[in-house]
């Protein structure tokens, strides 16, 4: 099992930003791909972002495109979610996750939640309009 810790969210104003950060501990990440993604109750998880670790590469979906930026910190073993602009529809919980078995983030529809291993607890962010 790899504990990832999610922090960061909270509640802001439409327009407003937040970082997202995602703690894995017991392991280094140099070489995995690090995963985000939100789910609204009723809703599927949706994938936002993906980083690969070992060559820097990143993938972004349409929700985050132009808005988030995903980052990452070897030596903190943390990858952070860096949200700008943000709107009430962006509320939703957010978790990050970890691909062990190295199902890449290049597609262009990655991250795809069932190439994912170890999950957070997830952090709750809420945009108020």
């Amino acid at each position: 099992e790899v504990p990832l810790v999610e922090s960061g969210g909270g509640l802001v104003q439409t327009g407003g930003s937040l970082r997202l950060s995602c703690e894995a501990s017991g392991i280094t990440i140099d070489d995995y791909i690090i995963g985000w993604f939100r789910q609204t109750p009723g809703k599927d998880r949706e994938g936002l972002s993906c980083i690969n670790m070992g060559d820097g590469k990143t993938m972004y979906q349409t929700p985050a495109k132009g808005r988030f930026t995903i980052s990452g910190d070897k030596s903190k073993t943390t990858v952070y979610l860096q949200m700008n602009n943000l709107k009430p529809e962006d509320s939703a919980v957010y978790y990050c996750a970890v691909d062990l078995k190295g199902y890449g983030c290049y597609r262009r529809d990655q991250p795809r939640y069932y190439e994912f291993d170890y999950w957070g607890q997830g952090t709750q962010v809420t945009v108020s309009s």
